[in-house]
């Protein structure tokens, strides 16, 4: 009979180790490495160890943000879920989603557009400094051009969205623009690890990284 582990941290030791030792040698830093194998540990997916890109500094500005207490904005409930808000509230960090909002569903409609891009605007006009985008690529559409217009400014961007429309698209021009980026290149991503980046970074903020 195989022995099953049953404790939790055992069984993420475990899992950590497999990954290690399963991927060999790469080319993410000490701070980069924990973020991308916790992707890796949510998906049980290999290929974002070549499809993940972090761009210089963007850990220690999101680190820098996140301990200083800052607004996060992601673009579903699911991400939302996914967050360890204890984390979150020790750092005094808030989090929201407005894609279920009354009013945004209501301006969306009368503009013609997702509720995601209205949803995305409202974040930013909170004054969120870390994006968290893990299924709507018309959201980092819409944050990428309200960068480019001088409105926002993050510290970090999450590019997760998933799909066969617009999602690897999103997250090219995403690169291209060289901001501050954790981006999982290609179609693949998802909420579930646009979540896993944010507890990824709260541990290492947690660990004074």
């Amino acid at each position: 009979m195989t022995d099953i582990i049953r404790d939790p941290q055992a069984i993420e030791q475990k899992s950590f180790e497999i990954i290690d030792a399963e991927v060999g040698e790469h080319c993410f830093s000490e701070q980069e490495w924990p973020i991308v194998r916790r992707i890796v540990h949510t998906t049980a997916d290999f290929d974002f160890v070549a499809n993940t890109l972090i761009t210089d500094g963007a850990v220690a500005a999101a680190l820098t943000v996140l301990q200083q207490g800052c607004a996060i904005y992601c673009d579903t409930n699911m991400v939302l879920s996914g967050v360890n808000k204890s984390r979150l509230t020790a750092f005094g960090c808030s989090i929201s989603c407005h894609v279920g909002d009354t009013d945004v569903a209501e301006q969306a409609k009368a503009e013609g557009v997702t509720r995601s891009i209205v949803a995305l605007r409202k974040g930013v006009a909170e004054g969120c400094r870390i994006f968290l985008i893990g299924n709507a690529p018309t959201a980092l559409y819409e944050l990428l051009q309200l960068c480019r217009d001088g409105k926002v400014e993050p510290a970090l961007i999450v590019g997760a969205p998933v799909g066969f429309v617009g999602a690897a698209e999103s997250k090219e021009e995403l690169v291209a623009s060289g901001l501050s980026q954790i981006t999982c290149r290609g179609r693949k991503g998802g909420s579930a690890i646009a979540a896993a980046i944010c507890n990824a970074l709260l541990l290492l903020a947690e660990k004074g990284n």
